[in-house]
């Protein structure tokens, strides 16, 4: 299996979101984290330095390479929030529309303020790409190990 770059940490998820220096950042990140958590079920992980991630799931990519990979997560850049749903996107394209406020690239979803969204559709939209990504993946668990081959 390939590694990524960005890997599964056990740094303090409540610790990164306590340090987010913007007050307005901060508490955004903590709602999103909550509502996350909420319409996943799952325990929120860091991976990397500055992703919060929810579930595990091992995703085939182009060729043989598959990875380790949260089905989905958020980082709460300087100038967005950045919701990662990987797939989730054209799946939920109806309910963008009723939203509020946002860009979207590639497998995210940017967003400047939660107080300017439905929180209910955005729960809904959450819900349906970790259901999706879910059923496309294969669960691993959270706290299987690699290891390398010598050699």
């Amino acid at each position: 299996m390939a590694e990524n770059k960005t890997q599964r940490t056990t740094a303090s998820v409540a610790g990164f979101l306590a340090a987010i220096a913007d007050p307005q950042r901060q508490q955004d990140a903590k709602a999103l984290a909550a509502l996350m958590r909420k319409a996943t079920g799952e325990r929120p992980a860091m991976w990397g330095e500055s992703i919060v991630g929810y579930g595990m799931a091992t995703y085939q990519g182009r060729g043989e390479r598959t990875v380790d990979w949260f089905p989905v997560g958020f980082s709460p850049r300087k100038a967005a929030l950045v919701l990662y749903l990987m797939g989730g996107l054209k799946a939920n394209a109806s309910l963008l529309t009723q939203l509020g406020p946002h860009k979207v690239g590639g497998g995210c979803l940017y967003l400047r303020r939660l107080e300017e969204l439905d929180s209910k559709v955005l729960a809904r939209i959450i819900k349906r790409s970790y259901d999706g990504n879910r059923r496309v993946t294969k669960p691993v668990s959270a706290g299987r190990t690699r290891r390398k081959r010598a050699g």
